[in-house]
């Protein structure tokens, strides 16, 4: 008896899109390949998702670049798969960069370990003493936007639209890389001035808590999630980012069995997504 027929996916990229120290369309490239395995997938924009995603099973939304570049777009996107209840990789309702860095605020006053963030004048007081301060859009990414000050202050009018933050002294950044709130792997940058010059990490226990308590707080049973943290000169962690809504794997940067055993799980999750 023949099989039926396998489940589409509409797979949203920017394969043009130019990242520092980062090849976007590599990274999607090879992972269509292997998704083609099991599922027939389809590439398209981000500006055509909105308009292609009810032909598809699913919508599998990875190295799309900053929304902030086509907001409108992505607006009417999730519009239309909320319209349709479309099976959207990740899920729609993520608490992390998917919604903004409202995020940071929240978490913060809840007394996570995150980076100290306030988004209004009348809470800069509620800073600790930096030598430089950060100020960035809070619906920024990739840096566009940022600036570092001497003062912690914020324009007039900007209460909610921008952070602020202390400029942290840190040893170095890592990441950690989860599939449905399974742990996959670590990479770290050992130079603070390199991001993007990644090495395999091997968390601690303690590590992993730390990172597991934001996937935890972000309440997404499926999708991709990176735990973004910074360790400070006295060995702390500290979270930077919760990216749940395109994070680069840097896939590249992993040995060939822990980029074979993602890819498996990426498959099953999106089968279960599909189930």
């Amino acid at each position: 008896m023949p099989a039926g027929p396998r489940p589409s996916v509409l797979y949203v990229t920017d394969l043009a899109y130019e990242a520092r120290g980062r090849r976007y369309c590599d990274e999607d490239i090879h992972l269509t390949s292997r998704l083609r395995e099991e599922f027939d997938v389809a590439l398209c924009h981000p500006r055509d998702a909105a308009a292609l995603l009810d032909g598809f099973d699913a919508v599998v939304v990875r190295n799309s670049g900053p929304v902030l570049h086509y907001q409108e777009a992505y607006d009417a996107f999730r519009a239309r798969a909320r319209e349709l209840g479309a099976r959207v990789y990740n899920p729609l309702h993520g608490r992390g960069d998917m919604a903004g860095k409202q995020y940071l605020v929240d978490l913060s006053r809840a007394g996570f370990p995150v980076i100290p963030t306030v988004d209004r004048a009348a809470d800069l007081g509620l800073l600790p003493e930096a030598p430089e301060y950060v100020v960035k859009p809070k619906l920024g990414a990739d840096s566009v936007g940022l600036r570092f000050v001497r003062e912690p202050a914020l324009p007039e009018g900007a209460d909610g639209t921008l952070l602020v933050q202390p400029r942290i002294d840190f040893r170095h950044e890592v990441s950690f890389y989860f599939i449905d709130r399974d742990f996959q792997y670590a990479l770290y940058a050992p130079h603070p001035d390199e991001r993007w010059v990644l090495e395999p990490y091997a968390p601690s226990a303690a590590d992993l808590e730390f990172a597991r308590k934001f996937v935890e707080w972000n309440t997404l049973d499926h999708g991709i999630q990176r735990v973004d943290a910074c360790r400070t000169a006295r060995g702390e962690l500290l979270l930077v980012e919760l990216e749940d809504l395109n994070p680069y794997l840097s896939l590249d940067r992993v040995a060939e069995p822990v980029r074979e055993a993602f890819v498996a799980r990426m498959k099953a999750s999106v089968r279960d997504l599909l189930a």
